[in-house]
């Protein structure tokens, strides 16, 4: 359980705009929900193999004190961690207790009820995804030397020309810069539709394998395969 507990976390929690989680599962598979303050990220997930510690529908709150739990050294070693249930079977939380069984914590979860008024799944009726490709490591670090240097534009542009994925930071207005993101892609995008530089590069920051949809639409999926999940983070175009 520690190992998902962790990815978890770290996909969601350390983006820093994700901070409630709602689980859905049964034996077959385990959804993973989440949506940023600002719905700026939509985040629809799945365990690449289900767990039975998560079989159920309740929320994950606070992630910052199950980040800490996680992360106490008391917790480092021989530590169990075990999944505590109410009267009814619902979920209800996890203990932690240390290797000699003088130190413990419980991290309590949100219940159905709750987590569905509260986050309520998401709906995504899709898109026609005009751009994929897997980003490479420079390519990533170019964006954030781009984001550094344009600081004051929250937001950047998407565009193709002649076969390369060129992202725009400001305009001819303003301080500006611009950069090839990704040669050779096949599709184009025609229209400047502008997304969350912070945001976008917060998921390029985490682990895992990465693939990157744009649509024409209005809309941007980041795929992030940890190993243990599989996330998709939809952006929505931003109003520039």
């Amino acid at each position: 359980m520690r190992d998902y507990l962790k990815d978890l976390v770290e996909h969601t929690h350390d983006l820093s705009y994700i901070d409630l989680i709602k689980i859905t599962g049964d034996d077959k598979s385990i959804g993973i929900v989440g949506v940023a303050e600002d719905l700026s990220v939509i985040l629809d997930g799945k365990f690449k193999n289900p767990h039975p510690d998560f079989i159920g529908t309740f929320g994950m709150p606070n992630l910052n004190k199950l980040k800490i739990l996680l992360n106490l050294p008391e917790y480092k070693e021989n530590a169990k961690l075990k999944l505590t249930k109410k009267a009814t079977g619902e979920p209800d939380g996890i203990e932690f207790e240390n290797a000699t069984g003088d130190f413990r914590n419980t991290y309590r979860f949100m219940t159905a009820n709750v987590v569905n008024d509260k986050l309520p799944t998401p709906k995504f009726k899709g898109a026609t995804w005009h751009i994929e490709f897997e980003p490479t490591v420079a390519a990533i670090q170019r964006l954030r030397m781009q984001a550094q240097a344009n600081a004051e534009e929250p937001n950047f542009q998407a565009r193709t020309e002649n076969g390369d994925l060129k992202f725009f930071f400001g305009d001819h207005s303003t301080h500006a810069g611009n950069f090839v993101f990704h040669s050779g892609v096949n599709g184009q995008l025609k229209r400047a539709w502008s997304w969350p530089a912070t945001q976008f590069m917060a998921i390029m920051a985490l682990t895992g394998d990465k693939t990157i949809r744009i649509s024409d639409d209005g809309a941007a999926k980041i795929t992030v395969d940890s190993g243990v999940a599989v996330y998709n983070y939809i952006l929505p175009a931003q109003s520039k």
